[in-house]
């Protein structure tokens, strides 16, 4: 059995690592500064992170250059994969990450409006280097929404028939994104992880609601997530990667550990 992986999240505003709860939005006040990307990306480089993911939500041209510079710095340093997404439109834009160090780029709501995106992403650097990411949101019993923009815009898409189609355009892994668990520590949403896990044939990453150890074990047992990726736990010092790397080998979960 492949090992799970263990992903911080960092979430860049202006050159600064921030946190908010259920997708909280920067004109709203509702970020919380965390530190320096490229100092903590070293610090969980040192803990054992499997890979890094980091969202530019700033998310536009102006502030592409410190999003470029802070991969270009953590790259030369770190070991780990890296994947970077927010505000990728186009296969220049691609190209621009992949070129400053990171190995994979993730795109939401650029490949929402531009399906063909994923498709050319793909066939340039190959799926490896494509992921999707989809922020969905439970909209009834058993239905979970695509939401674009951040979580602010309604697509009217159903969350497991986007994701087979994203893997079909060529994406080579889906992150999960719950706009409802987002923040809250409450756990992730097991149930659309796992309907989206069993019907991709690529690797599903959990993300949004992690806040104890059984959460992130949860996912992967139940959920039948391949990786978790987390932020509030890690960024204020509640645990580290290694303490999620030994809970879940001691529940059985097979991890990579230093």
């Amino acid at each position: 059995m492949l090992a799970k992986r263990v992903i911080p999240c960092l979430d860049v505003h202006d050159r600064q690592v921030t946190r908010g709860v259920k997708f909280g939005l920067a004109e709203k006040g509702q970020l919380r500064n965390v530190g320096d990307p490229v100092a903590l990306a070293l610090e969980y480089n040192r803990q054992g992170a499997d890979e890094m993911v980091f969202y530019d939500i700033t998310a536009s041209a102006h502030g592409r250059g410190t999003m470029v510079e802070v991969i270009e710095q953590v790259a030369s340093q770190c070991f780990m994969p890296l994947t970077v997404g927010g505000g990728i439109r186009t296969v220049e834009d691609m190209n621009t990450m992949l070129h400053a160090g990171a190995d994979k780029v993730s795109i939401n709501s650029s490949a929402l409006a531009t399906p063909e995106l994923i498709h050319a992403g793909a066939e340039k650097f190959g799926s490896q280097c494509i992921v999707v990411s989809i922020d969905a949101k439970r909209v009834a019993p058993d239905r979970w929404e695509v939401f674009s923009h951040g979580g602010r815009k309604p697509t009217g898409l159903e969350a497991v028939a986007w994701a087979e189609r994203a893997v079909s355009l060529g994406a080579g892994e889906i992150v999960l994104n719950s706009i409802d668990a987002d923040g809250t520590k409450a756990g992730y949403d097991l149930e659309i992880t796992r309907h989206i896990s069993e019907r991709v044939g690529v690797p599903v990453v959990a993300s949004g609601g992690a806040g104890k150890l059984e959460h992130l074990a949860e996912v992967l047992e139940r959920g039948k997530a391949d990786a978790v990726l987390a932020a509030s736990i890690f960024h204020f010092g509640e645990f580290t990667v290694g303490d999620v790397k030994q809970f879940l080998a001691q529940r059985g979960i097979p991890v990579r550990l230093l």
